[in-house]
């Protein structure tokens, strides 16, 4: 028997021979597809990230700058609370004077001798007691205060040391003696009191 004649125009070519550069082409085209996509949002995520840098900055200065201004707020209202405490700091240090001149001048009349001293003389103390006590009111109102150093343990911040006292009462470096009374102002001193300090017997 005679074998089927068969054309090669007919003669099958099996899957695995087809073009090779046509596939080649095929996954050319789909990275270029590809690439082209991501190249068009490439942009945009760029200019995404660049405004989002950019509000994180103006976020960062804001906040800087309201801290900034909070300080010189608080700044400001604490020198205007100072200036007005001790604005009148001269003119009190300048009437401590006055203040002492009155303590000296009932302190020359001894208690024992008032009960025989004359009327005009118990008029004249007695005025003298409420001048005094009528200008600590002023200083009080004004925030200025008379220290009370006797007693108390030495403090150079508030105490002006004139002596030493040799004694076995009070223990060394405690305030014994007062020469003159000290003030302070607020937290200021406006003038140290003069002590006489305890030492060792």
């Amino acid at each position: 028997m005679k074998k089927p004649f068969t054309s090669h125009h007919e003669t099958e070519i099996p899957a695995d021979s087809a073009d090779p550069e046509a596939d080649f082409l095929d996954e050319e085209a789909l990275v270029e597809a590809l690439g082209g996509e991501a190249d068009e949002a490439d942009p945009h995520a760029a200019e995404i990230a660049a405004l989002k840098d950019e509000a994180a900055d103006l976020k960062d200065r804001l906040l800087r700058m309201a801290a900034e201004m909070d300080n010189l707020r608080k700044r400001a209202e604490r020198e205007k609370a100072e200036a007005t405490l001790y604005a009148a700091s001269n003119f009190a240090r300048d009437l401590l004077g006055v203040a002492d001149s009155m303590e000296r001048a009932l302190a020359a009349v001894p208690a024992s001798e008032r009960d025989a001293a004359s009327d005009s003389l118990k008029n004249l103390l007695t005025g003298i007691e409420l001048t005094d006590r009528e200008l600590l009111n002023v200083f009080q109102r004004h925030n200025i205060r008379r220290l009370d150093a006797v007693g108390q343990k030495f403090d150079p911040n508030y105490h002006q040391a004139m002596f030493e006292v040799p004694t076995s009462e009070q223990p060394p470096g405690t305030v014994v003696q007062e020469i003159q009374k000290g003030y302070v102002v607020g937290e200021r001193v406006l003038r140290p009191a003069m002590v006489g300090v305890a030492k060792p017997a």
